[in-house]
């Protein structure tokens, strides 16, 4: 009997917290919930925070129509390298592939700069004959016999994955196809991870590091996902639930599994998504989405109600603001910049005596020093609470309460090497992490060819709203955004995006009077084949899917390539110039200039697929019965000049619509506590949102 229910679930799993959101789609009722995560077993907290959510509600699991979710299984995996077992098997010649990697040296004027770890070490690599030519000539054929004693190395070494590359695999994937087979008969229990199933797409270094990725993360995927369904199914959940993509769609959990590299950036794409549909409801055509939580912060570029997608992102940057400093990621990513600076961040005193925040953090467990947890390490809430940004009472909602004292003896760690006082410190780490994220912005925006003056500021996350002023004052943005449910908007995000899948397939093709427009069809229409049959998993009707036709266009004889959309008369009417075209005021968008007379080419032809968003009746509703309020004074500490200042404190419930308020005061909500800065005041429009604006 088909599910009929109007509630759907999402929950978010982040390094520290995780973000639960319960809507009807026909009432607009919400139920927010925030709960620590689980590290040991992300999955476990998550089951934990659906009961409750189910609860608060007065439902039952069955009653449930549909979960999604997001997670940060992936990048953590590939960030902390823990991951399977993992071998490389690859065309004789090629063993160095991941070791020499481009021969790119991302700063040209650091001597002693060193690019990202290769994934796999040179001894984890092993050669197979055979060879086949980008044009299907074969040069040697695939000697099976060596494969099966190949299969026999990997099994005595005790290997849990295989990644297999195969030049121009791409093309001419048969090869890969009997190797996987092979390997699949010998080495039963072993995961197998062939290059063309993950990208289609040229450049052997690219495609290997994908396969590479994928291969050393499957085996976790697939128990992750596995335990999830378990805890679901036992639970009374009979729903279906699907996956967050890294490209901002969703997939079915039997895709996410097998090729875990599509959703790399799962948790994040949720709170971009999200941001996107805002943009798009309230008319604003430049967004700067800042999302910051308790482990790291992002922050995505929305122009005209769509988040940037692109296929050069990189993970593991040796320097986090230097392109080619990290391991590429060819597949569709929402294009965001994440820095190492979240809640949990941990401050030190580094050998200089200068005063660093993060990358490492508290995580959920112990926590910060404040959470009582044990924690011992000065982290960024702490100092935050110091500073009277947050009110210890509060906290979750008042399920937890934070212990101010314990967070005084941690910042103390700093303060005493750096000769200041437990305020002066505090305040340092809070600006210190500001800088650090305001420089990363910074150089986000300037790479989209936006001033961040230009654009509004939507912030969220748990941490987010706490610093969203400052950034906001040295990035000179005037208006900044606090959506409905903000500490929880990733969550919320995840209940706005449809499925889809994308294909890529390389294909150079001079652009050219005489192209082969038959041959592109063909393309295009496996391509789609593919991209449907994915979308079948998540039990999409193929009737309601939209296709969408893009080109990856270069003049001859450069190195990289623009994305652009392929317009309906390129294929209907073989008319190569809208394509040149669209190409070109690419190209001048992105550079500045054309190159008049310059041939243009096609070097991959790629496709997206996806289902009308979700139609979201979020009319604001209370959620539950809400305890008695009211408000009260802090003091909030503003540097060293002023000292500290008396700061109210406005429970969300009792700021009504229409009314402003003035900084210095924090809007507290059950998720996240808003700073509202001298200078700034802050109003609560009809559907919601906290508008602060900025002298």
């Amino acid at each position: 009997m088909k599910n009929t229910s109007p509630w759907r679930m999402g929950f978010d799993i982040g390094g520290t917290f995780t973000d639960l959101v319960l809507l009807n789609d026909e009432t607009g009722e919400t139920f927010r919930h925030k709960t620590l995560t689980t590290p040991e077993d992300p999955s476990e907290g998550a089951y934990t925070g659906l009961t409750q959510l189910v609860g608060m509600a007065g439902l039952a699991p069955g009653d449930i129509h549909t979960i999604t979710h997001g997670t940060t299984l992936a990048i953590n995996a590939l960030l902390e390298r823990h991951g399977a077992k993992t071998a490389l098997v690859v065309t004789r010649g090629f063993r160095d592939v991941l070791v020499l990697g481009r021969e790119y040296r991302y700063d040209i004027y650091d001597l002693n700069g060193a690019p990202a770890q290769p994934l796999l070490p040179r001894s984890q690599a092993y050669e197979i004959t055979e060879r086949v030519t980008a044009r299907g000539e074969v040069i040697t054929p695939l000697d099976e016999d060596g494969v099966v004693r190949l299969a026999a190395t990997l099994r005595q070494a005790g290997y849990e994955s295989v990644a297999v590359l195969c030049m121009h695999a791409y093309a001419w994937p048969e090869n890969e196809l009997r190797i996987e087979a092979i390997l699949a008969r010998e080495l039963p229990g072993v995961s197998v991870s062939v290059s063309h199933k993950v990208s289609r797409e040229i450049r052997e270094y690219d495609r290997g590091v994908l396969t590479a990725m994928n291969a050393f993360i499957k085996p976790k995927a697939r128990r992750y996902m596995a335990r999830l369904e378990s805890k679901l199914r036992e639970g009374g959940f009979t729903c279906d639930w699907l996956v967050m993509g890294s490209q901002g769609g969703l997939m079915a959990p039997q895709v996410a599994a097998d090729y875990p590299t599509r959703i790399i950036e799962s948790g994040p794409a949720g709170g971009i998504v999200a941001t996107a549909a805002f943009a798009r409801r309230n008319l604003l055509p430049q967004v700067l989405a800042f999302d910051m939580g308790g482990t790291t912060a992002k922050a995505c570029v929305v122009r005209n109600g769509e988040p940037s997608i692109t296929t050069d992102y990189e993970v593991g940057r040796a320097d986090r603001l230097l392109k080619g400093s990290g391991l590429p990621v060819k597949l569709p990513v929402v294009d965001m910049i994440e820095i190492g600076a979240g809640g949990g961040s941990i401050a030190r005193v580094d050998t200089l005596g200068l005063l660093e925040i993060g990358p490492e953090s508290a995580s959920a467990w112990p926590g910060p020093a404040c959470y009582g947890r044990g924690g011992e390490q000065p982290t960024v809430t702490d100092a935050n609470l110091v500073l009277g940004l947050l009110d210890p009472d509060a906290f979750l909602g008042g399920r937890m309460t934070l212990d101010t004292g314990a967070a005084r003896r941690a910042i103390r760690r700093v303060a005493e090497p750096l000769g200041l006082s437990v305020e002066e410190a505090a305040w340092g780490i809070h600006e210190v992490a500001n800088s650090k994220m305001s420089e990363a912005l910074r150089t986000h925006a300037v790479e989209k060819n936006v001033s961040p003056s230009q654009m509004t500021m939507l912030a969220f996350g748990g941490a987010g709203p706490s610093h969203a002023w400052s950034l906001a004052k040295q990035l000179e943005v005037k208006r900044v955004y606090f959506p409905n449910g903000a500490g929880v908007y990733s969550a919320f995000g995840l209940l706005t995006a449809p499925p889809s899948a994308d294909f890529v397939r390389s294909d150079r093709c001079p652009l050219v009077p005489g192209l082969d427009s038959r041959r592109v069809e063909a393309i295009f229409a496996e391509g789609f084949d593919e991209a449907l049959t994915t979308l079948a998993a998540a039990n999409v009707d193929p009737a309601t899917a939209t296709l969408q036709r893009l080109a990856d266009v270069r003049y001859v004889g450069q190195g990289s390539e623009l994305t652009v959309v392929v317009p309906e008369t390129f294929c209907a009417q073989q008319e190569i110039t809208a394509l040149v075209t669209a190409f070109e005021a690419a190209h001048l968008a992105r550079f500045g200039r054309t190159l008049p007379g310059q041939r243009a080419e096609v070097v991959n032809w790629r496709g997206r697929v996806h289902t009308p968003p979700p139609a979201l009746n979020t009319t604001d509703h209370p959620s539950a019965p809400q305890p008695q309020v009211q408000e009260k004074t802090l003091k909030v500490y503003l540097g060293r000049e002023q000292g500290f200042s008396d700061c109210r404190v406005v429970p969300r419930s009792l700021f009504t619509a229409g009314s402003r308020l003035h900084g210095p005061a924090l809007l507290q909500e059950k998720e996240c506590a808003i700073y509202i800065g001298p200078g700034a005041s802050a109003v609560l429009d009809e559907q919601g949102n906290i508008l602060m604006e900025l002298n």
